[in-house]
């Protein structure tokens, strides 16, 4: 087994070789690791391609006796890029993959930013057969064309595909500072624009977290998963025949609900908390399917991912790093 993994370096990327090199079923398993703008070091069961997936001479050469492919590469809000990278590096892949002779199985990490996660009202839980939506931006578009794109190569070609749709992935610290009120804030929203600046720093100083409201006014409630439930899940899907042709939902079984977040650090942590207005929708994604066809199930609840994040200590020679914008 020769698994191509395409944005190695990435949280998901690491956690996934360490998973997958540590699995005892996986012993034979070799990684190749396609690096571009940042490397991975070398091993014995890790070797690194060198290049961009936008280049179809690139990516043949890194599928070179593939038999399985991991596509995490991506782009955020980069327009510049991300045509090239997300739609032009997928198809080279893909074609790559069909007509490779060693090629078994396509795993593309897919978002929740194709069927538009908290911009847009859903009338239920959204569902492997929710329709695409995408939110206006460049990131959330890509992730549709992503999606669509694979499930039309095994209509076309009948490869092996499997996507793993996942919500926002958290690792180490990474919720703690997604409800920081300061500059070193994590994703979106960007809490010290919703307040006054004095306000944002005093929130900041003392660790007030936002309790963001939906478009309905009640605390609302967003999808996460921790990077290492979405591993379980690659783990679970690799040569898992009910894998074959399928989309699975990757979250947490319950949504994090922005109330429950604050009660909990207020009761555990006496952090107090900032009532914050939207016009964003709750939203809950159904990871049934994936429980009943891989027999996957999340270890992460709302208490553990909190109580992680808090808990998490970084040694100075690891600073906190964003390695993309959005």
């Amino acid at each position: 087994m020769l698994i191509l993994v395409t944005g190695a370096t990435g949280k998901v990327g690491r956690r996934f070789i360490t998973g997958l090199l540590d699995e005892p079923k996986f012993s034979n398993a070799r990684i190749r690791a396609l690096c571009h703008n940042r490397m991975i070091e070398e091993s014995d069961r890790i070797e690194v391609a060198k290049g961009s997936i936008a280049d179809s001479a690139v990516v043949a050469a890194a599928m070179e006796g593939v038999t399985h492919v991991l596509h995490l590469a991506t782009c955020k809000e980069t327009p510049d890029d991300v045509m090239d990278v997300t739609v032009k590096g997928l198809f080279w892949l893909l074609e790559a993959f069909r007509l490779s002779p060693t090629a078994r199985q396509f795993i593309l990490i897919g978002g929740d930013a194709g069927i538009g996660h908290f911009f847009y009202r859903h009338d239920g839980p959204v569902t492997e057969k929710t329709p695409h939506r995408a939110y206006p931006g460049c990131y959330a578009l890509s992730k549709v064309l992503e999606e669509v794109m694979l499930e039309q190569f095994a209509i076309q070609y009948g490869i092996n595909s499997c996507c793993l749709r996942a919500p926002w992935i958290m690792e180490k610290d990474d919720f703690k500072f997604t409800l920081s009120f300061g500059d070193d804030v994590f994703g979106g929203p960007d809490w010290k624009s919703l307040v006054p600046p004095a306000d944002a720093a005093r929130y900041a100083r003392d660790g007030t977290v936002p309790l963001l409201r939906d478009a309905d006014g009640r605390p609302l409630k967003r999808n996460f998963v921790h990077v290492d439930d979405l591993v379980s899940a690659v783990l679970a899907a690799i040569d898992n025949p009910r894998a074959v042709g399928q989309l699975f939902n990757i979250a947490m079984d319950r949504p994090v609900d922005y109330g429950e977040v604050a009660a909990y650090l207020a009761r555990t942590r006496g952090l107090g908390s900032v009532d914050i207005s939207s016009e964003y929708h709750s939203n809950w994604m159904d990871n049934s399917k994936a429980k009943f066809l891989l027999d996957w199930r999340p270890v992460y609840d709302l208490e553990k991912l909190i109580d992680s994040a808090w808990e998490y200590q970084r040694s100075g020679e690891e600073p906190r790093i964003v390695w993309y914008p959005g």
